[in-house]
């Protein structure tokens, strides 16, 4: 299913180029104050506590059992996708947003020259979960954590949520600096940040948007569409197999 927008739907005043740019004028204004208080709350961020976690909590990855000291890769920073996972079931089944947030992670050598190691971590099985990573076409490291180790890396948190969480290796001692859910992963996302830019913005139905404006239709989970998340699609019209016992083209 394609949603678009046609020449009848709703749209932002018509002005003159001088009343446009004293109106953004305004706006940017505002912009401005929203990426000095973003700068504050980093700011704030990286004087946090830090607490200790088990370096030799257990991890699957692509040559079997490995530790999460491992998964640093000899870089002083670790940032862990806690990817969510449902066992057993396909492709087109598996969560569209941890596949949406993580369509959108790319290019990681900018990371790395910070000392940043960025690493998928699936709560699930690691052969059917690499088999949709090839069926994705993503690159970055990529882990299974196994349930037992689950407890241990998010205590006090929901398993089988999605999570960012940031930790710093001292030597081999390894601690918890940050984490984040919901919302929060949106540290990924470019998409929404580029929609937020546009006229018509994220068209979800909570945003605040004029009478008119186009919304993703009720009932339809915005990271779906025709039954699957919507990164699935590309992977499909390339002709990329998504039987996840298989992975692979």
């Amino acid at each position: 299913m394609k949603h678009t927008t046609t020449d009848e739907t709703a749209a932002p005043e018509i002005v003159d180029r001088s009343t446009f740019q004293s109106e953004l004028d305004a706006l940017r204004l505002r912009e401005k104050a929203h990426t000095r208080q973003g700068d504050a709350i980093a700011a704030a961020r990286r004087r946090l506590p830090m607490v200790k976690v088990d370096g030799a909590t257990p991890l699957v990855g692509d040559h079997g059992a490995v530790t999460l000291l491992d998964a640093f890769e000899g870089r002083r920073m670790l940032v862990a996708y806690y990817f969510m996972w449902h066992a057993g079931r396909p492709a087109p089944e598996q969560c569209e947003g941890c596949t949406f947030y993580t369509s959108q992670l790319r290019e990681l050598s900018f990371l790395h020259s910070r000392d940043v190691t960025y690493a998928t971590f699936c709560q699930g099985p690691y052969d059917e979960s690499a088999a949709y990573r090839d069926f994705m076409g993503w690159t970055m490291p990529w882990y299974s954590v196994p349930r037992a180790s689950l407890d241990v890396l998010l205590v006090g948190r929901r398993v089988g949520m999605m999570h960012i969480v940031c930790y710093l290796r001292r030597g081999s001692d390894v601690f918890e600096t940050y984490w984040t859910t919901r919302r929060g992963v949106e540290a990924l996302d470019n998409s929404y940040r580029l929609l937020d830019l546009t006229a018509y913005g994220r068209q979800e139905q909570w945003e605040d948007s004029p009478a008119g404006w186009p919304r993703w239709p009720k009932g339809e989970h915005p990271y779906r569409t025709d039954g699957r998340p919507i990164p699935q699609w590309p992977r499909l019209n390339a002709g990329y197999s998504d039987q996840l016992g298989s992975g692979g083209r």
